[in-house]
């Protein structure tokens, strides 16, 4: 029997789970409200891999309370946010948690003040918030949520009149963007919030939805092999896990822990934030980890596996090959400066090398990376001082997050927007500048490329008053469609048309790994011809889904 009045952790988890798996069911629809019909990893995509992030982390908890429920959900959609309407849900998470955290029980009030600091902090990450949008659906709901929560009889009514008001709102949204009216489509991040609260909606009157796949990442895995190893191993067991604080440790206490880890094991990984702390050690005990980790927080995702059962005796090998030269590593003194990009294709990842970026994370326009992803890059990079470029609109927030996050190293987000804008910021690095300053002339930099991206539709429908159908070939400038047509040789020289000033100098050009080198150099030719004034490069980027990349300087 449901009570009407308020949910607990258990019900709240139910919830979760079921607006995650929702959420999931309906990414492909959503992907297909995307204005831009393009083959990229979209938004219905980018807000379930956040989602279903922190539902891993929730269906490895066993009877959590709100507490731990919490920081399941917060820190699971944090490290899981990709695109900019993951990081924004991941926030929306984010808030709504910190609001309930410290209750047993939640009315209606107590839901409606948690979901209005959700969108007070959703609205905080965004630089500049544009209505019609996932953050205008999400401040309805939570307006609507402040309105009845006071004369809210039970949770059915309280819960349908936000859903219905949410509803309503996203069916607005195309009168508040005229890119959505042409398109003929309501917002897919609105729309994708919504599917999350008709899910909860339903978990919450206890519609049976299936939750294996969230309790599968907790399961442990056994495998045998062959005894011959086990004389090689000096700390048997692969120890995993993480804690779920109880409160913010402080540095000092972190450098203890990981100084007890060492004193009884090797190959420790430790990442901390104020909420969690993951921890990977090889030892011969590990309970006494298990019971240094309770005296911090609750533990989660506990996995221990016998390496003298489950790995060759090569592999173990090249682990401790590994583990001591990432310990060698490790000594050596951080450098001033390191650099962090997204790339994708052999050609372009190969650039990046050559003007001396440290890391490069692959992804991009088909998979927009994690924060995860990006602080798994920046604890690999050695400097105190370094630079990402997401070299993609709707990477930046991820990097901002974890820039946020990370607080033993200065991160500098550079916000590029494509990948030459990305080439061009770090060409302009100079060393003898400080890190502001060398800010201040990238971002210069980047304000003088024109990218224009040449792909394919994947749909039909009408922007920027062009009529587009399946199968067309498109060449996207920086804000909006260019030209469309039949062959990529003529949509590319229109595109490139649209771009040129009297002030271009150079015109670089980016051909990808379904494009041939004589087709890419009969468009270097006719580029050449008809701007006789310009220079122009070209080089081989090898990146998928996008014929050209090309840039106007």
């Amino acid at each position: 029997m449901v009570n009407n009045k308020t949910i607990d952790a258990k019900i709240l988890s139910r919830m979760f789970l079921a607006g995650a798996k929702n959420l999931e069911a309906k990414k492909e629809w959503i992907n297909e409200l995307n204005v831009f019909p393009v083959p990229d990893g979209d938004t219905g995509t980018n807000m379930t891999l956040t989602i279903m992030s922190a539902a891993s982390e929730v269906g490895a908890l066993e009877n959590p309370d709100m507490e731990t429920l919490a920081k399941a959900i917060s820190s699971g959609s944090l490290r899981g946010a990709r695109g900019n309407s993951g990081v924004i849900l991941s926030q929306l998470l984010r808030g709504f948690t910190r609001g309930v955290r410290k209750l047993t029980d939640l009315d209606a009030p107590a839901i409606a003040a948690a979901m209005e600091r959700g969108v007070e902090t959703a609205y905080k990450a965004v630089m500049k918030p544009k209505e019609g949008t996932i953050l205008t659906v999400a401040r309805a709901a939570a307006d609507k949520a402040i309105e009845l929560a006071d004369g809210a009889e039970d949770l059915n009514s309280f819960f349908d009149g936000i859903f219905q008001h949410a509803e309503e709102t996203l069916a607005r949204t195309p009168e508040m963007l005229p890119v959505l009216k042409e398109a003929g489509v309501v917002d897919s991040g609105g729309q994708g919030l919504l599917e999350v609260f008709r899910g909860a909606i339903d978990g919450y009157h206890g519609k049976e939805v299936d939750y294996s796949q969230f309790e599968a990442s907790a399961a442990p895995k056994i495998t045998k092999i062959s005894p011959q190893a086990e004389a090689d191993i000096k700390f048997g067991y692969c120890t995993e896990f993480i804690i779920l604080l109880e409160k913010t440790l402080p540095q000092e206490e972190i450098t203890r822990f990981r100084e007890f880890l060492d004193s009884i094991g090797d190959s420790i990984v430790l990442v901390a934030d104020d909420e969690i702390v993951k921890v990977h050690v090889h030892t011969n005990h590990p309970g006494q980890a298990f019971e240094r980790a309770l005296t911090y927080g609750q533990l989660s995702r506990m996995k221990i596996d016998n390496m003298r059962e489950e790995h060759q005796e090569k592999l173990i090998k090249d682990a401790e090959k590994l583990a001591r030269e990432q310990a060698e590593k490790e000594k050596e003194p951080p450098k001033d400066y390191g650099f962090i990009s997204v790339s994708v294709g052999e050609g372009l990842s190969g650039i990046f090398r050559e003007l001396g970026v440290d890391y490069l994370i692959e992804g991009g326009q088909t998979m927009n990376p994690s924060t995860e992803d990006m602080l798994n890059a920046i604890d690999k990079v050695n400097a105190k001082t370094i630079y990402i470029f997401p070299n993609n609109k709707n990477i930046i927030l991820a990097a901002n997050q974890a820039r946020d996050l990370t607080e033993d190293k200065e991160i500098i987000v550079v916000p590029t927007k494509t990948i030459p804008q990305g080439i061009s910021a770090m060409i302009s690095f100079v060393p003898e500048k400080g890190g502001e300053e060398n800010l201040a002339s990238m971002t210069d930099a980047i304000s003088r490329v024109k990218t224009g991206q040449v792909t394919y539709a994947v749909r039909d429908t009408r922007i920027d008053d062009k009529e587009i159908h399946e199968g067309d070939i498109m060449g996207i400038g920086d804000a909006g469609i260019l030209a469309v047509g039949k062959e990529r040789l003529q949509v590319a020289e229109e595109m490139v048309a649209e771009m040129i000033d009297e002030e271009s100098e150079i015109i670089s050009v980016y051909y990808g790994e379904d494009v041939s080198e004589e087709d890419a150099e009969a468009l270097s030719d006719a580029l050449t011809e008809k701007y006789p004034e310009c220079e122009v490069e070209l080089n081989q980027g090898g990146q998928p889904i996008y014929y050209y990349l090309i840039s106007v300087e």
